[in-house]
């Protein structure tokens, strides 16, 4: 008989070598298929990969299409996003309606009951709700993006689809519940765990899990455990293993729902667990692969972010279009002075650059012959950022009615556009599925994987005489013809002439991707081991990356809109053009940071700082504590 006692994990702190373990452990070790953002890193452009710019499948937008058009109906006529913000809830209704549009199971696929839609047309549902409201994209998302219904298609057995899918398409909710009130992004040191029975037959949960989205509302939920360590090579291993939880069970309890910034009707909370029976056959893929579900999945997963930065793009473009033409100020519309004409145009071009991001992974999600880690991963770190800049140039547009809520606007006979909602509800999409910081840091690691496999053995400590030796020969073969051709090689007129003029724009991103592959060589030779140390300098690195590949997005989604529709072609190569001079001077400054910065400075200063040598600048403030 199982003890009925919640059993205790012993007190351990987890040192950086064995966080470290976790991680690498949880990696996809390989790279089988092609992936235009890892060849960028070390200096390839390969714009077949992108170009032409991929369509979408008549077939998928035929089936797609009726029910977009019905869920934008619905979400016209039925979400007033003013009272879900100012009421912290979803009216029952609009859930309702949701489920009877099958908005619950866009990708689920038909023999279960759901709409068996591509990823593409699932990013194109949430672009409509997200361009009405975040809390509803909320819901639909982390149910859908990285709830129970994507790990399970992709790694559930056939019992569990049938056992759940068709509730999941009917409309029961789901979440997925990973941090924990002492752990974000460090899961080797999770504390939920869950130990077998002693017939084997189940698991026992027990843990707590915080900020989990639709955790207050979901009937299912994802739930990574640590389960018991094994030992190889005579060192303990720690295994984070993936389990589908019915919130219904016995000892599943919602203990506190979270209220934030924005968001007010997302169903966030904290989840205890408490001597949980979970039988055997709810284990997702197999015990101690719970963290590499968990990363696999979050590839599509984050999909849902760029294509909500998207929307609100959109969204602020139109906010800023419409108050630049009837504010008028020293007789001129607001629009036509340069101040404001410059932010509009930087936004417009943005905008066009982000769904070009957006939708180029999607499509490389539907058709599954790319490596998307590192393309997802830089959607949701670039469109996050840009969205936010697009935002706070909508409010400073706007000025004081960017400030002011759309109900006090409303009550002095105003419109009420809701700039500041939309500011609340977008901030945390710099920090949702991996901050901005977390995710500088996963592009940083895949993009020297190729160099820690062939030098790594040289340069990272703990590696015997011998080791050290063939990595060197190893190391000689390979830069011995590789860093050399990184200088060498044509990227100018006539190099990617059919572009027209945005060409200058392609070439600039083939000889850049040299460049941004000598840089994060270079750096690995001058700090060695130490580079992870030095965050500052892979994340300009990673921004460098992230710049080129938006430019290539861009140009490659111009050149197909060119072919489509020559007049909307025109206006998007304009819209290209300026995205990609504004990119390229960004790009050059980060450049000429990379070895000439106050990096050092800074972070001694900051040190100072922690250790209350600077508690001087504090003085001066009402004391709290």
């Amino acid at each position: 008989m199982a003890s009925t006692a919640p059993p205790t994990a012993p007190e351990r702190k987890v040192s950086a070598d064995e966080a470290r373990e976790v991680a690498e452990a949880a990696r996809e070790q390989q790279w089988a298929a092609p992936s235009f953002v890892r060849d960028l890193f070390l200096g390839r452009l390969r714009m077949a990969l992108i170009d032409p710019y991929p369509e979408r499948d008549p077939e998928e937008v035929a089936r797609a299409q009726p029910f977009l058009d019905k869920l934008a109906r619905f979400v016209r006529d039925n979400v007033d996003s003013d009272r879900i913000d100012r009421e912290g809830e979803i009216p029952d209704a609009v859930i309702a309606g949701l489920r009877d549009l099958g908005a619950f199971g866009i990708k689920i696929p038909r023999e279960y009951g759901g709409l068996g839609l591509s990823q593409l047309s699932y990013m194109k549902a949430i672009e409509l709700v997200s361009s009405v409201d975040g809390s509803l994209t909320a819901l639909l998302s982390a149910h859908q993006s990285i709830g129970v219904p994507q790990p399970l298609k992709m790694f559930g057995s056939d019992a569990q689809k049938q056992k759940y899918f068709p509730r999941l398409a009917r409309g029961a909710i789901s979440a997925f519940a990973l941090t924990e009130p002492g752990v974000g992004s460090d899961p080797a040191a999770m504390e939920t765990l869950a130990v077998p029975t002693q017939d084997g037959q189940a698991w026992l949960l027990n843990g707590e899990k915080l900020w989990c989205t639709n955790g207050t509302k979901a009937e299912l939920m994802v739930v990574m455990a640590r389960t018991p360590s094994k030992v190889v090579n005579g060192k303990e291993k720690r295994q984070i293993t993936a389990f589908i939880v019915e919130t219904g069970w016995p000892g599943v309890a919602v203990v506190h729902r979270c209220h934030f910034m924005g968001l007010k009707a997302i169903y966030n909370g904290v989840i205890r667990f408490t001597n949980v029976r979970v039988p055997q056959e709810n284990v997702l893929w197999g015990e101690g692969k719970g963290l590499k579900l968990a990363l696999t999945t979050l590839n599509t997963g984050r999909l849902t972010l760029p294509i909500s930065s998207v929307a609100a793009g959109k969204r602020c473009l139109e906010i800023s279009r419409q108050w630049a033409n009837e504010r008028v100020q020293w007789g001129r519309a607001i629009g036509k002075h340069d101040a404001i004409a410059q932010k509009i145009g930087a936004m417009a071009a943005n905008t066009f650059a982000m769904e070009a991001v957006a939708e180029l992974c999607g499509a490389m999600a539907d058709r599954g012959s790319y490596d998307i880690r590192l393309e997802a991963a830089i959607a949701k770190l670039y469109n996050s950022e840009a969205g936010w800049r697009i935002i706070d140039e909508t409010v400073q547009i706007r000025g004081g009615r960017g400030y002011e809520t759309a109900d006090s606007l409303r009550a002095r006979g105003e419109k009420p556009v809701p700039v500041e909602r939309i500011m609340r509800d977008f901030r945390i999409n710099l920090i949702f599925e991996g901050s901005s910081e977390i995710m500088h840091l996963f592009i940083a690691r895949e993009a020297v994987d190729k160099h820690l496999q062939v030098a790594g053995d040289v340069v990272m400590p703990g590696k015997g005489v011998s080791q050290r030796l063939r990595g060197l020969v190893r190391a000689a073969l390979f830069y011995g013809w590789w860093y050399p051709s990184r200088w060498l090689g044509w990227g100018f007129w006539p190099k990617y002439a059919a572009f027209g003029p945005l060409a200058k724009h392609v070439r600039y991103v083939d000889r850049n991707a040299r460049r941004l592959a000598r840089g994060v060589f270079h750096a690995m030779l001058r700090f060695g081991p130490k580079l992870e140390y030095r965050q500052a300098v892979l994340f300009r690195l990673v921004d460098v990356g992230g710049e080129l590949f938006a430019m290539a997005a861009t140009c490659a989604r111009a050149q197909w809109l060119l072919r489509q529709d020559a007049a909307t072609g025109k206006r998007a190569v304009a819209l290209a053009d300026l995205f990609c001079r504004e990119a390229r001077g960004r790009i050059q400054g980060k450049f000429k940071q990379l070895w000439r910065n106050a990096d050092v400075e800074g972070y001694r200063v900051a040190q100072d700082v922690l250790r209350g040598e600077h508690r001087w600048l504090e003085q001066g403030m009402v004391e709290l504590e």
